[in-house]
């Protein structure tokens, strides 16, 4: 396998997450699923769930890199601060595994996976279990398989242009 990507889908209370491989120009399924906290556990002791958890996931698996959805505007400012905490949650436990981090849009990751920037959940998931080859359980998980799949696709992508430059 060339190359193997965790993709995160960050939550508070279902945290998403899909490690994805690279084997020349075949995606491989290696595992995803998802982090499922009671809402009723202490914000505090679901972060370190989920941190404990992904850092299980990075000692199994050895990826590569990490591959995490951009910062967005919510709407509800709380609901904003959980999530961003829980992002935070992800980009250190990829630091503390010394990996690189790569965040892409919403509009970006949608774009790359199913050519159309405003594409729902349901698109989205149907396009990762046709790459796959396989069907997924969840959209959580599907949300981060899609970003290791965008990551991988970002990385062909940058390895073509470069070639292209080579004289």
């Amino acid at each position: 396998m060339n190359a193997l990507v965790l993709g995160v889908d960050p939550g508070s209370r279902v945290t998403g997450y899909g490690l994805v491989a690279a084997a020349g120009e075949t995606l491989i399924h290696v595992d995803s699923g998802h982090i499922s906290l009671p809402a009723s556990l202490p914000h505090s002791q679901r972060l370190g769930r989920i941190f404990a958890r992904l850092e299980e996931l990075l000692h199994r698996h050895r990826p590569a890199a990490v591959a995490v959805e951009e910062v967005f505007v919510a709407h509800n400012p709380q609901s904003a601060l959980k999530l961003g905490q829980v992002r935070g949650v992800v980009l250190l436990a990829a630091a503390r595994g010394e990996l690189p981090v790569f965040e892409y849009s919403p509009l970006a990751l949608k774009k790359a996976l199913v050519g159309y920037g405003q594409a729902t959940k349901a698109q989205m998931q149907l396009m990762v279990e046709q790459l796959l080859g396989r069907p997924v359980a969840n959209h959580n998980a599907a949300d981060a398989l899609a970003l290791a799949i965008c990551h991988l696709l970002h990385g062909r992508f940058q390895d073509r242009l470069t070639a292209a430059a080579a004289p």
